[in-house]
């Protein structure tokens, strides 16, 4: 790809490579710093993401996303620390690293009067193929992203989404194992999304490594195994969507309908052990459960029953993950020291 040309030159690499096994992660980050003037954009970050894996890397603008991305395809120079792609250090063998990564970044570079098939065949040569090999690996990358009905487009005039695709595919045309998607949902209108997110878990079936940037969780949750947050440049939380709802919640929300008026839920959470009435709704309200154990939570269910409230739906509304994420911020400048789960 054209912007890897910004890269250090690859005479670190040698004919014996340190590559690991198949069961070495997909990428591996270890006390990753970038220092710019007057800004530390990534701040001694860790993390691990294995093979096979979709991960959220989520962060407000400005927060070390891009910054990271950019380290890990070999577009940029770690001010202290490591990083490896499948086994390989990015600073030490950036060639080795490029054949096994797919980079999209957040907006891409267009040509006056180049279409689509001209843009893919461009990219296609750089990266080596020849001839039917060439032919072959075009047709794959445009028949997956459906670019097939737009290959005589001048890539100038495609919508954003359209383009989205595009970029796509060009990450995609050497079969990489690992992709590291910048922002790749910015600006799409709610079909390009959809649409993007299939293309995504279609990427994870077939066992890729699927890296996503975003600074929406809900474009987010549906696709990832797990999520990676950083803030001001440092990670404050690893792990899944549920561990970060329930984060270090106290009491449980729960939101329930009655066959009867709303006043009996009421009236009857004023008298009961561990609830409190928090608001009232069309058919019912919500109350609010002093536990998140289970078993307590069943408690007040199996109450209702025996206290004859006319119960047709009782569920646990779990927090949203913008919430969760606003509340661990507050945690962290309560105490002045990173969560990260």
């Amino acid at each position: 790809m054209s912007d890897l040309s910004e890269t250090p030159s690859e005479t670190a690499e040698t004919a014996v490579l340190p590559a690991g096994p198949p069961t070495t992660p997909a990428i591996e980050v270890t006390n990753l710093s970038r220092w710019f003037t007057g800004v530390h954009a990534v701040n001694d970050i860790s993390f691990t993401v294995e093979r096979g894996q979709v991960i959220g890397f989520v962060g407000a603008n400005g927060a070390g996303k891009t910054t990271t991305m950019r380290i890990l395809a070999t577009l940029d120079y770690p001010s202290g620390g490591t990083a490896k792609i499948a086994g390989y250090d990015v600073i030490k063998y950036p060639g080795e690293v490029r054949k096994r990564i797919g980079w999209m970044p957040d907006h891409y570079g267009t040509y006056n009067n180049m279409t689509v098939l001209e843009y893919l065949d461009f990219f296609a040569r750089a990266l080596g193929y020849k001839g039917q090999e060439r032919i072959e690996r075009i047709a794959d990358v445009m028949d997956f992203t459906d670019l097939g009905s737009l290959s005589d487009r001048l890539i100038d005039k495609l919508s954003k989404g359209m383009g989205q695709r595009l970029c796509l595919g060009r990450a995609l045309i050497h079969d990489p194992e690992v992709l590291i998607l910048d922002e790749p949902a910015a600006g799409l209108d709610p079909k390009a999304r959809v649409e993007l997110k299939h293309l995504i878990r279609i990427l994870a079936e077939e066992g890729k490594t699927v890296f996503i940037s975003s600074h929406i969780l809900s474009e987010l949750d549906e696709m990832c195994d797990s999520l990676l947050f950083i803030n001001q440049g440092k990670i404050i939380h690893h792990g899944t969507s549920e561990s970060l709802r329930k984060g270090s919640a106290e009491t449980s929300l729960i939101e329930v309908q009655l066959a009867s008026s709303p006043e009996r839920l009421q009236e009857w959470a004023a008298l009961a052990p561990n609830v409190t009435f928090k608001d009232a709704t069309k058919n019912g309200g919500r109350i609010e459960v002093d536990s998140v154990d289970d078993e307590v939570i069943a408690t007040v269910l199996r109450r209702m029953i025996k206290d004859d409230l006319p119960v047709t739906d009782f569920h646990l509304r779990e927090r949203r993950l913008e919430d969760a994420f606003i509340e661990i911020l507050g945690e962290i400048e309560a105490s002045g020291t990173p969560i990260v789960s």
